[in-house]
């Protein structure tokens, strides 16, 4: 069998999977289409919360930026895995005592606030939106390569099987279709990098493997730091980030991942408060599983790439390159004529002194799926890499489109505008909501604002500067007032907004570290968008007037332990 019969073969059975589950499991109230009812079991809810947040920058981007990045890469694992001891101590217990179906809920009601209560609905739909780009993307690329289509089709592919199982199933759908999708993406994940410990090191615990030695005895750390010398780059164990850069991006994901309303809501799921500690605990273990082994894929795809392609001629590439050089993800310019693949760093040199020029281009999404094929692994290991990059992508966006559905027809539509809208009417309000979710995450799939990880990052920043302070203040102090939080919330994101959209999309020439302020990247601006979140809430909050007495006593007894 071809690699393309395998993917059609793997990814094929893996749908049928999830339209079955959706099926099973189908919404037939507003409490199971919003939070399956709230009886999903802590370990099931770990699982499908690792898959809800463990998107295509996980699967798909993660190991590619830390391919190319190196130890400057390592701010993504330290941040979004950081971000969920955070939630564990700081959220999700908090949360699930109080007990409403979504973000804005808390929020509105916290505060006794609509306008609050709108304000967050714009800043989930806003996060969700910005997220959802990359898991279309992710999507698109996948099927392009793999089922050999246009990333447009892919992209469409991706929408109908999300809406299908969205619409129908609503969270207690996506919940059991994300516990299998975890399934499908950690097997995925691990089966490739223990092929590759293996061929490289002769060890198969990758985690080790990537720290130990290749068959020839050198450290294979020390042979990649070698090879990126003599082309040019700086050496992979090198970060070229400022401290405090490292400190804002580590920041902006920690918080972004405490304050992302498709992960916060999961732990409404659950029967009890107990239950949501320890959905946290297991979605911590099954995340590590993937975190952990990232590194030693991102080892062993640089490697095999430099070894494969550096200075070889480019009629002896392997039938990958090929297959991805269609795609547009891969791309050869033969500067010098001379037919060879010339890849280089920045600063290379040829004898004489004088500056080479790179002539090949590598979109960081395509090192894990493509890894295996530049192992020479067998097919069918490409076509289940392709499975698992496509449950990851379509998991998460599963989840986010639910959290706009939610604001839409639950905070906006019930809760605001009309309150006695029938149960009937609002859950297909929902449906319909999450469908033109579907159709406008379909568009920014088609039309992304930048590669998977990055627009994801963004997608952190935003949820960092405007839903954490907000809900943080809510839960441990008294004072918070809805003036407050309103004003904190908008000052954070539109400061990030505006930041990043300057940047990557305004002046993308100035994108420069001499240009940024204080030196941070738009990657990490949400860690200072947080404070100033913070800052403007307090400092409004002391000038207005406090919240009633029910208020303060609501938010007592959310934090006491029973």
């Amino acid at each position: 069998m071809t690699v393309q019969a395998w993917t059609f073969l793997i990814v094929g059975l893996s749908f049928a999977l999830y339209v079955g589950i959706a099926i099973r499991s189908r919404a037939g109230s507003t409490s199971e289409f919003y939070i399956a009812g709230g009886h999903v079991p802590p370990i099931a809810n770990g699982m499908a919360t690792a898959a809800d947040w463990m998107s295509a920058a996980s699967f798909i981007s993660m190991a590619g930026l830390i391919s190319f990045m190196g130890y400057d890469g390592s701010v993504y694992l330290m941040g979004w895995t950081g971000g969920y001891v955070l939630l564990a101590l700081l959220l999700a217990p908090y949360l699930r005592k109080f007990g409403r179906f979504t973000v804005p809920d808390f929020i509105g009601d916290r505060y006794a606030s609509q306008t609050a209560r709108v304000v967050a609905v714009f800043c989930a739909i806003f996060v969700s939106f910005t997220y959802v780009a990359g898991q279309m993307r992710g999507v698109g690329i996948v099927f392009s390569r793999f089922l050999e289509v246009d990333i447009e089709v892919g992209v469409y592919l991706g929408m109908g099987v999300v809406f299908f199982y969205a619409v129908l199933g609503g969270m207690k759908g996506i919940t059991y279709t994300q516990v299998a999708q975890y399934c499908v993406l950690i097997f995925a994940y691990l089966v490739p990098a223990i092929f590759l410990s293996l061929m490289m090191t002769g060890n198969p615990v990758p985690q080790l493997g990537f720290g130990g030695a290749d068959t020839g005895g050198t450290f294979l750390l020390d042979k990649l730091d070698g090879l990126h010398r003599e082309l040019g780059f700086s050496a992979y164990t090198d970060g070229s980030k400022s401290m405090l850069d490292v400190l804002a991006i580590t920041g902006a994901l920690m918080v972004g991942t405490a304050g992302l309303p498709h992960v916060i809501v999961r732990f409404y799921t659950v029967p009890k408060v107990r239950d949501a500690r320890k959905s946290v605990g297991w979605a911590l273990v099954f995340i590590a599983i993937l975190y952990t082994t990232a590194p030693a894929v991102a080892v062993f795809a640089r490697t095999n790439l430099i070894a494969t392609v550096s200075d070889s001629p480019r009629d002896s590439m392997p039938p990958w390159f090929n297959k991805w050089e269609e795609t547009g993800l891969v791309a050869f310019t033969d500067h010098d004529g001379d037919g060879r693949i010339r890849y280089v760093g920045p600063d290379a040199v040829d004898e004489a002194g004088e500056p080479l020029v790179n002539e090949l281009t590598l979109d960081p999404d395509i090192m894990v799926l493509a890894n295996p094929e530049i192992a020479g692994l067998p097919d069918w290991v490409v076509g289940l890499v392709a499975a698992g990059g496509l449950a990851a992508a379509l998991s998460t966006a599963a989840g986010l489109l639910l959290v706009i559905g939610s604001a839409l027809s639950h905070d906006l539509l019930k809760r605001t505008l009309v309150p006695r809208i029938s149960a009937k009417a609002e859950l297909l309000a929902a449906r319909i909501a999450v469908a033109g979710g579907v159709v406008v995450a379909g568009w920014l799939g088609l039309n992304p604002p930048g590669f998977v990880a990055q627009v994801v990052a963004f997608a952190f920043g935003l949820a960092a500067s405007s839903f954490f302070p907000a809900i943080l203040l809510g839960i441990f102090w008294k004072r918070a007032t809805r003036e407050g939080a309103v004003a904190g919330m908008l000052a954070g994101i539109l400061f990030t907004a505006a930041y990043i959209i300057h940047f990557k999309f305004m002046a993308p020439e100035t994108n420069l570290p001499e240009n940024w302020w204080l030196g941070i990247s738009p990657e990490g601006i949400g860690f200072l968008g947080m404070f100033l979140n913070f800052t403007v809430a307090i400092c409004i909050s002391l000038i207005s007037p406090p919240p009633s007495k029910e208020i303060q006593d609501l938010v007592e007894n959310i934090r006491v332990p029973r």
